[in-house]
């Protein structure tokens, strides 16, 4: 009982074998149908997923709204400065007629002379006594011809010609202009060399004048408001630095070279 327990469960019986064969060959194609079966499932549901996945994306992409960036306007950049106009190239037009006073003013030369020289200059100027020997041969060739006036222009930087300028005044009111005048020029040397205060006297007594008078006038500025109207006026008429001359109104400024001078003077006779 036993042994055939033993062969029965061992698979010794021929019966018992058949049937144990023909059952492990239909689960084994069950099995493997049913991988089959199973493998296509997970290949179609892959397939479905991925598919509804990248349509899902696709149709959220396709949903969301365009939002456009706009960098904030830039704040407006302060405007330069325009630049100054440039300079006109015009032509100026010509200068206006020198108005100048001469009423009552000592000249040399004749009072019908056609043409007339007015300088105004500053007895300390090295230029001014430069065109002193200038101005002396013109009224010796042109005898006759030219007259002359001066007028003082006394520039500010010069320490004595303020004062040289009220002593020619002062010599003037007592009628001895021209020889002061002279006297300046000779001696001042065109650097206030023999301008000072004592000098301006001693030549008031060289030249005969009344002492007493011209020393009161000259210490007292009796003559300072002259002297700064004459500069004023000059000032008005042009003149910015000395020797300045105007003949029959025409400037020439500066010690120019006598030919200069010859040059204007004939053409005005001419004409």
């Amino acid at each position: 009982m036993s042994s055939n327990e033993e062969s029965h469960h061992s698979g010794g019986g021929g019966h018992s074998h058949a049937m144990s064969g023909g059952g492990d060959s239909n689960l084994t194609s069950t099995l493997y149908l049913l991988a089959i079966v199973i493998l296509l499932s997970s290949i179609i549901i892959s397939a479905s997923v991925f598919f509804s996945v990248s349509s899902f994306s696709a149709g959220m992409g396709a949903w969301a709204p365009t939002v456009s960036v706009q960098a904030p306007p830039s704040a407006p950049s302060p405007s330069a400065p325009s630049p100054p106009p440039s300079p006109s190239t015009a032509p100026r037009p010509p200068s206006a007629p020198a108005k100048i006073d001469l009423s009552g003013l000592p000249f040399q030369g004749p009072a019908n002379a056609k043409v007339t020289v007015v300088e105004y200059a500053d007895f300390q100027c090295p230029f001014c006594a430069r065109a002193y020997p200038t101005v002396k041969q013109l009224m010796g060739d042109y005898s006759g011809k030219v007259k002359f006036y001066f007028k003082s222009y006394p520039l500010p930087f010069h320490q004595n010609a303020q004062k040289a300028a009220e002593a020619y005044e002062c010599a003037l009111a007592q009628g001895k202009s021209w020889e002061y005048h002279d006297k300046l020029f000779e001696n001042g040397q065109g650097d206030g060399t023999g301008l000072n205060n004592a000098d301006l006297k001693k030549y008031a007594a060289d030249l005969g004048l009344d002492t007493a008078t011209f020393n009161s006038c000259l210490d007292g500025g009796q003559m300072a408001s002259r002297v700064a109207a004459e500069a004023a006026e000059g000032s008005r008429n042009g003149v910015s630095g000395t020797p300045t001359f105007f003949i029959n109104g025409q400037p020439l400024v500066g010690a120019q070279p006598y030919g200069n001078f010859k040059s204007i003077i004939d053409q005005q006779l001419a004409g």
